[in-house]
């Protein structure tokens, strides 16, 4: 059986689970549920036991805000492309702003970043800010047939910055790319979700 696109939900169920449903889409399976749940809780346990055995010396803020960010983080690169999130946030009627205000809205964790692990404050949080707004309205306003490359040339550019253009705190090297990952290619792509059905011709 071929690839089957589909575009129907239902709608969100009544109560905490319907909050959990608009959160993730309503209809994911139990599959995309774990794909999104077990990955970011190990990156979460991995990001506090590697900040622990080098002796950065966290505060239990610091450990708190790292280890929050990369369970939201890491979570959201898998449950931003599975197929009912595709479906439920690029519904009929949402808007180009609906989407920018969500990406921008992470530019509070590059202030996060910023303030409890940077000596640099000012231009790590500059720079990313102003990179993660740039590409993230490219995205959304370039044709949808050129959105996917048009968002990983932007990843990749979001990589080079953290590389060579300002220097990621000890402990959250991996901040800005899986960052990138989430928004730019995960969350704002418009893709074609397919149905738990499916399977490859």
């Amino acid at each position: 059986m071929a690839l089957k696109s589909n575009w129907e939900f239902p709608q969100p169920r009544d109560g905490l689970a319907g909050s959990w449903d608009r959160f993730i889409g309503p209809g994911a399976t139990s599959a995309e549920q774990l794909l999104s749940l077990i990955p970011a809780l190990l990156f979460a346990g991995a990001v506090a036991v590697y900040s622990y055995r080098q002796q950065l010396n966290w505060s239990l803020w610091q450990y708190a805000v790292a280890v929050l960010m990369a369970f939201d983080i890491v979570g959201g690169i898998a449950t931003n492309a599975t197929s009912a999130a595709k479906r439920w946030c690029h519904r009929p009627g949402r808007s180009l702003w609906q989407h920018f205000g969500f990406a921008t809205l992470h530019v509070g964790y590059i202030f996060l970043v910023a303030w409890l692990f940077c000596p640099h404050f000012l231009k790590f949080f500059a720079l990313h800010s102003a990179y993660l707004v740039l590409s993230a309205l490219i995205v959304l306003t370039i044709s949808p047939y050129l959105q996917r490359s048009a968002a990983l040339l932007l990843l990749s550019g979001g990589i080079l910055l953290s590389l060579y253009g300002v220097t990621s705190p000890a402990g959250l090297e991996w901040f800005p790319a899986l960052l990138y990952i989430k928004l730019l290619v995960s969350h704002l792509v418009k893709e074609e979700p397919y149905s738990s059905h499916s399977a490859r011709g």
